[in-house]
């Protein structure tokens, strides 16, 4: 039998060593890996399962096994491409109009001035407000037609009867989501500004750069990692948006403001077609996938282009 030499048992004692502390350091993370995947992973693959039979509830034993036609039948629905337009119209109207407001809300809560912490936690509060309520607030107390403030503050422009929510559906929606989502985005970029080196700035103001070309060359680029990761995580949550759409349009007029986590509801809970809704939940989880999934590469290539 032949035996180790001295250096090979040393690298062989150091691996066995690495090993083990690897996994002293992952084993207490074992028991929350394990709960995660039951709680998500499997529920996934049961959809996966739904979305190949044919099954409607309110028809005792219609459930049948039909490979992929459920795919093939919702990308030929007009119905849910409109509410996949739906879904990123909304997703991108919300997440860039209300990352451009909390880029100038954090310039602004950037600096000193008496009551800063108070407006601060005032601008905090509708994104800690429940998505119901604030839906409530603003169809009730915002966009009524009769006792709306928007309607009263607009009545000498000729506005002051205009049902918002009806007629301007996504509009109202998107509304409600920027004012929710605005205090998230500026909070993300007032960390990046605090983050920024003081130095650098004013090295820039004794080139003799002006306040707004040091905000577009020096603070913009520093500001792109936590642009790039408020847009991203704000993206994930807004394209499930249900809350909001629920409360104030229920989806209408029609259609007209229906995005896909609303009309998998309806499909769902409605019409009780679960094969076909489960096949579209299964398509979005996938598509914001590969979405998120290339945002994130997007955000470790710039890490890694800083770190070079």
């Amino acid at each position: 039998m032949a035996t180790l030499t001295a250096p090979t048992r040393v690298a062989t004692e150091d691996k066995k060593a690495r090993r083990s502390e690897g996994w002293s350091r992952r084993g207490p993370l074992l028991p929350a890996l394990v709960f995660a995947i039951i709680v998500t992973q499997l529920p996934f693959l049961l959809t996966l399962w739904y979305s190949l039979q044919s099954w409607n509830l309110v028809r005792p034993g219609s459930e049948q096994f039909v490979g992929l036609q459920n795919y093939a039948d919702i990308f030929s629905d007009s119905t849910f491409r409109s509410a996949a337009w739906h879904t990123i119209l909304i997703t991108g109207a919300c997440v860039g109009i209300a990352m451009l407001l909390g880029i100038g809300l954090a310039v602004l809560l950037d600096r000193e001035f008496v009551g800063r912490s108070v407006v601060r936690t005032l601008l905090i509060t509708p994104f800690l407000i429940m998505p119901v309520a604030g839906a409530l607030l603003w169809k009730y107390m915002m966009l009524d037609p009769i006792y709306g403030i928007i309607n009263w503050v607009l009545g000498p422009l000729g506005a002051g009867e205009t049902d918002w929510v009806s007629q301007f559906p996504l509009s109202a929606i998107v509304v409600a989501l920027v004012w929710q989502w605005t205090p998230f985005m500026m909070l993300l970029v007032l960390a990046g500004l605090q983050a920024q080196p003081k130095e650098v700035l004013e090295a820039a103001q004794v080139d003799g750069a002006t306040g707004i070309r040091t905000f577009v060359f020096v603070t913009l680029p520093h500001l792109r990692r936590y642009i790039e990761l408020a847009v991203l995580l704000g993206a994930i949550y807004v394209v499930n948006t249900f809350d909001q759409i629920y409360m104030l349009t229920q989806g209408g007029p029609g259609t007209a403001s229906a995005n896909l986590p609303f009309y998998i509801y309806q499909r769902a809970f409605l019409g009780f077609d679960v094969g076909q809704a489960a096949a579209m939940g299964v398509v979005v989880v996938v598509g914001t996938i590969i979405v998120s999934t290339l945002a994130l590469r997007l955000i470790f290539k710039s890490f890694d282009i800083e770190e070079a």
